[in-house]
Protein backbone atom coordinates (compact mmCIF):
# COMPACT_ATOMS: atom_id res chain seq x y z
CA UNK A 1 0.00 0.00 0.00
CA UNK A 2 1.17 3.45 -0.96
CA UNK A 3 1.44 5.64 2.72
CA UNK A 4 1.35 8.94 2.24
CA UNK A 5 2.00 10.76 5.63
CA UNK A 6 1.35 14.32 4.26
CA UNK A 7 -2.20 15.45 2.98
CA UNK A 8 -2.71 18.43 1.16
CA UNK A 9 -6.14 20.02 0.56
CA UNK A 10 -6.39 22.10 -2.84
CA UNK A 11 -9.98 23.98 -2.78
CA UNK A 12 -10.91 25.25 -5.68
CA UNK A 13 -14.20 26.75 -7.92
CA UNK A 14 -12.37 25.05 -11.31
CA UNK A 15 -12.69 28.53 -13.01
CA UNK A 16 -8.81 28.42 -13.00
CA UNK A 17 -7.69 25.16 -14.76
CA UNK A 18 -3.90 26.78 -15.80
CA UNK A 19 -3.40 27.67 -11.92
CA UNK A 20 -4.13 24.65 -10.81
CA UNK A 21 -2.58 22.37 -12.89
CA UNK A 22 0.46 24.54 -12.02
CA UNK A 23 -0.29 23.71 -8.06
CA UNK A 24 -0.97 20.47 -8.43
CA UNK A 25 2.71 19.73 -10.25
CA UNK A 26 4.35 21.91 -7.59
CA UNK A 27 2.89 19.47 -4.91
CA UNK A 28 4.24 16.72 -6.75
CA UNK A 29 7.72 17.91 -6.65
CA UNK A 30 7.57 19.28 -3.14
CA UNK A 31 6.97 16.10 -2.00
CA UNK A 32 5.35 12.88 -1.74
CA UNK A 33 1.64 13.97 -0.47
CA UNK A 34 -2.23 12.90 -1.12
CA UNK A 35 -3.67 15.21 -2.57
CA UNK A 36 -7.20 15.77 -2.47
CA UNK A 37 -9.25 18.65 -4.58
CA UNK A 38 -12.38 19.80 -3.07
CA UNK A 39 -14.75 21.20 -5.91
CA UNK A 40 -18.21 21.99 -6.33
CA UNK A 41 -19.99 19.37 -7.78
CA UNK A 42 -21.27 21.74 -10.83
CA UNK A 43 -17.68 21.76 -12.18
CA UNK A 44 -17.22 18.27 -11.91
CA UNK A 45 -16.03 18.21 -15.70
CA UNK A 46 -13.13 19.15 -14.25
CA UNK A 47 -12.26 15.44 -12.82
CA UNK A 48 -11.61 14.25 -15.94
CA UNK A 49 -8.48 16.55 -16.43
CA UNK A 50 -7.90 15.78 -12.48
CA UNK A 51 -7.52 12.28 -13.10
CA UNK A 52 -4.11 10.43 -13.03
CA UNK A 53 -2.80 13.69 -11.44
CA UNK A 54 -5.06 14.03 -7.89
CA UNK A 55 -5.44 10.56 -5.26
CA UNK A 56 -9.00 12.08 -4.00
CA UNK A 57 -12.21 14.72 -5.34
CA UNK A 58 -14.07 15.87 -3.02
CA UNK A 59 -17.66 17.41 -3.35
CA UNK A 60 -17.83 21.03 -1.93
CA UNK A 61 -21.03 21.41 0.07
CA UNK A 62 -21.13 25.41 -0.79
CA UNK A 63 -20.64 26.22 2.65
CA UNK A 64 -18.10 28.58 2.65
CA UNK A 65 -13.92 28.66 1.86
CA UNK A 66 -13.09 27.35 5.62
CA UNK A 67 -15.80 24.49 5.41
CA UNK A 68 -14.50 23.56 2.17
CA UNK A 69 -11.22 22.84 3.56
CA UNK A 70 -12.34 21.42 6.34
CA UNK A 71 -14.14 18.89 4.53
CA UNK A 72 -10.95 17.90 2.43
CA UNK A 73 -9.01 17.83 5.60
CA UNK A 74 -11.89 15.09 6.99
CA UNK A 75 -11.65 13.09 3.40
CA UNK A 76 -7.77 12.71 3.94
CA UNK A 77 -6.46 8.70 4.48
CA UNK A 78 -5.96 8.04 8.01
CA UNK A 79 -2.39 7.47 7.77
CA UNK A 80 -2.03 11.16 6.80
CA UNK A 81 0.12 12.36 9.91
CA UNK A 82 0.58 16.13 8.38
CA UNK A 83 -1.54 18.40 6.79
CA UNK A 84 -2.17 21.72 5.12
CA UNK A 85 -4.14 23.25 2.07
CA UNK A 86 -2.78 25.65 -0.90
CA UNK A 87 -4.46 27.82 -2.73
CA UNK A 88 -5.52 26.80 -6.94
CA UNK A 89 -3.07 29.55 -7.63
CA UNK A 90 -1.04 29.23 -5.74
CA UNK A 91 2.82 26.66 -5.61
CA UNK A 92 4.77 25.60 -3.64
CA UNK A 93 8.89 25.23 -3.41
CA UNK A 94 10.59 21.99 -4.94
CA UNK A 95 11.55 19.86 -2.17
CA UNK A 96 9.60 21.81 0.74
CA UNK A 97 6.98 19.73 1.89
CA UNK A 98 10.22 17.16 2.41
CA UNK A 99 11.56 19.86 4.68
CA UNK A 100 8.95 20.23 6.65
CA UNK A 101 7.44 17.29 6.82
CA UNK A 102 11.27 16.51 8.54
CA UNK A 103 11.12 19.22 10.83
CA UNK A 104 7.96 17.85 12.87
CA UNK A 105 9.31 14.41 12.64
CA UNK A 106 12.10 15.64 14.56
CA UNK A 107 10.76 18.02 16.95
CA UNK A 108 7.96 16.35 18.63
CA UNK A 109 6.87 19.41 20.29
CA UNK A 110 6.29 21.58 17.88
CA UNK A 111 2.14 21.53 16.52
CA UNK A 112 3.04 23.95 13.37
CA UNK A 113 6.48 24.82 10.95
CA UNK A 114 6.57 27.74 8.43
CA UNK A 115 8.86 29.18 6.40
CA UNK A 116 9.31 32.73 3.80
CA UNK A 117 7.10 32.99 1.28
CA UNK A 118 7.63 34.24 -2.43
CA UNK A 119 4.93 36.62 -4.10
CA UNK A 120 4.70 36.26 -7.56
CA UNK A 121 2.25 38.27 -10.15
CA UNK A 122 -0.56 36.22 -12.41
CA UNK A 123 1.97 35.77 -14.82
CA UNK A 124 4.40 33.97 -12.53
CA UNK A 125 6.99 36.98 -12.30
CA UNK A 126 8.45 37.16 -8.88
CA UNK A 127 7.37 40.78 -7.20
CA UNK A 128 8.78 40.28 -3.78
CA UNK A 129 10.00 37.85 -0.88
CA UNK A 130 7.93 37.78 2.31
CA UNK A 131 10.92 37.70 4.76
CA UNK A 132 9.13 36.16 8.04
CA UNK A 133 11.01 35.10 10.82
CA UNK A 134 9.89 33.74 14.17
CA UNK A 135 9.13 37.34 14.95
CA UNK A 136 5.65 36.46 13.21
CA UNK A 137 4.35 34.27 15.73
CA UNK A 138 4.04 36.92 18.61
CA UNK A 139 3.24 39.67 16.14
CA UNK A 140 0.33 37.71 15.28
CA UNK A 141 -2.15 39.22 18.31
CA UNK A 142 -1.10 43.16 17.95
CA UNK A 143 -0.41 43.42 14.71
CA UNK A 144 -0.21 42.37 10.71
CA UNK A 145 -0.71 38.36 10.04
CA UNK A 146 2.66 38.03 8.46
CA UNK A 147 2.87 34.18 8.61
CA UNK A 148 2.63 33.07 4.95
CA UNK A 149 0.45 30.12 5.09
CA UNK A 150 1.44 29.19 1.92
CA UNK A 151 4.36 26.13 2.38
CA UNK A 152 3.22 25.64 6.18
CA UNK A 153 2.26 22.12 7.44
CA UNK A 154 0.44 21.55 10.74
CA UNK A 155 0.18 17.77 12.66
CA UNK A 156 -3.06 16.13 11.71
CA UNK A 157 -3.69 15.38 15.22
CA UNK A 158 -3.29 19.16 16.22
CA UNK A 159 -5.89 20.19 13.55
CA UNK A 160 -8.50 18.42 15.01
CA UNK A 161 -7.16 18.91 18.76
CA UNK A 162 -8.27 22.94 18.29
CA UNK A 163 -11.04 21.98 16.12
CA UNK A 164 -10.10 22.77 12.65
CA UNK A 165 -10.76 26.02 10.84
CA UNK A 166 -13.85 28.44 12.18
CA UNK A 167 -16.36 28.16 9.32
CA UNK A 168 -18.27 31.00 10.58
CA UNK A 169 -14.63 33.51 9.23
CA UNK A 170 -14.69 33.99 5.57
CA UNK A 171 -11.31 35.60 5.44
CA UNK A 172 -9.18 35.15 8.73
CA UNK A 173 -9.52 31.44 9.73
CA UNK A 174 -5.62 30.93 8.99
CA UNK A 175 -4.73 33.43 11.63
CA UNK A 176 -7.57 32.36 14.16
CA UNK A 177 -5.91 28.63 13.36
CA UNK A 178 -2.95 29.48 14.19
CA UNK A 179 -3.66 31.32 16.98
CA UNK A 180 -5.29 28.27 18.27
CA UNK A 181 -2.54 25.85 17.39
CA UNK A 182 -0.01 28.05 19.52
CA UNK A 183 -1.97 26.63 22.45
CA UNK A 184 -1.15 23.10 21.54
CA UNK A 185 2.52 22.73 20.65
CA UNK A 186 5.22 24.88 18.94
CA UNK A 187 5.89 26.63 16.22
CA UNK A 188 8.59 25.75 13.85
CA UNK A 189 10.39 28.21 11.29
CA UNK A 190 12.64 27.88 8.12
CA UNK A 191 14.71 30.35 7.00
CA UNK A 192 13.97 29.94 3.41
CA UNK A 193 11.31 30.00 1.22
CA UNK A 194 8.91 27.69 0.84
CA UNK A 195 5.45 28.15 -1.46
CA UNK A 196 4.76 30.90 -3.90
CA UNK A 197 1.70 32.88 -3.10
CA UNK A 198 0.12 34.90 -6.50
CA UNK A 199 -1.23 38.37 -5.92
CA UNK A 200 -3.93 39.06 -7.89
CA UNK A 201 -7.52 40.83 -7.74
CA UNK A 202 -9.33 37.29 -8.13
CA UNK A 203 -7.26 35.86 -4.58
CA UNK A 204 -9.02 35.63 -1.50
CA UNK A 205 -7.16 37.87 0.65
CA UNK A 206 -6.19 40.23 -2.23
CA UNK A 207 -9.74 41.04 -3.71
CA UNK A 208 -11.44 41.29 -0.71
CA UNK A 209 -9.22 43.42 1.79
CA UNK A 210 -11.21 45.76 3.70
CA UNK A 211 -13.36 42.47 4.55
CA UNK A 212 -10.16 41.15 5.25
CA UNK A 213 -8.72 44.02 7.30
CA UNK A 214 -11.95 43.78 9.72
CA UNK A 215 -12.59 39.81 9.82
CA UNK A 216 -8.68 39.60 11.32
CA UNK A 217 -9.11 42.63 13.53
CA UNK A 218 -12.36 40.67 14.98
CA UNK A 219 -9.93 37.29 14.94
CA UNK A 220 -7.02 39.37 17.03
CA UNK A 221 -9.25 40.53 19.90
CA UNK A 222 -10.66 37.29 20.40
CA UNK A 223 -7.57 35.92 21.83
CA UNK A 224 -6.37 38.85 24.18
CA UNK A 225 -6.82 39.05 27.99
CA UNK A 226 -9.92 40.69 28.95
CA UNK A 227 -8.20 43.52 29.96
CA UNK A 228 -5.99 44.22 27.02
CA UNK A 229 -9.08 43.40 24.53
CA UNK A 230 -11.00 46.41 25.99
CA UNK A 231 -7.82 48.65 25.39
CA UNK A 232 -7.57 47.38 22.16
CA UNK A 233 -10.00 49.60 21.20
CA UNK A 234 -7.73 52.03 21.45
CA UNK A 235 -5.23 51.12 18.70
CA UNK A 236 -7.13 48.56 16.49
CA UNK A 237 -8.92 51.18 14.46
CA UNK A 238 -5.60 52.71 13.73
CA UNK A 239 -3.46 49.64 12.81
CA UNK A 240 -6.89 48.45 10.46
CA UNK A 241 -6.20 51.89 8.66
CA UNK A 242 -2.43 50.84 8.65
CA UNK A 243 -2.60 47.45 7.30
CA UNK A 244 -5.44 48.91 4.84
CA UNK A 245 -3.45 51.30 3.48
CA UNK A 246 -0.11 49.00 3.06
CA UNK A 247 -2.49 46.42 0.72
CA UNK A 248 -3.44 49.12 -1.38
CA UNK A 249 -0.40 50.84 -1.74
CA UNK A 250 1.41 47.40 -2.74
CA UNK A 251 -2.02 46.68 -4.70
CA UNK A 252 -1.25 49.92 -7.05
CA UNK A 253 2.43 49.18 -7.31
CA UNK A 254 1.97 45.68 -8.80
CA UNK A 255 -0.29 47.44 -11.40
CA UNK A 256 2.22 49.43 -12.71
CA UNK A 257 4.60 47.10 -13.04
Amino acid sequence: MDVKLIGVVIPTLGDRPEYLEESILSIRQAGDAHISIVRPEKVSAIDQVLMGKVDSIVDDPGRGLAHAINTGMRSLPTNVRYSTWLGDDDRLVQGSLQKVSHYLETNADAAFVFGQCQYIDATGQKLWLNKSGKWTEPLMLCGPQLIPQPGSLFRRSSFEQVGGLDEGLKWAFDLDLFLKLRKVGKFGFLNEPLAEFRWHDGSLSVGSRQGSVDEASKVRRRYLPVGVRQASAVWEPVLRKIILFAGQRMSKRILKN
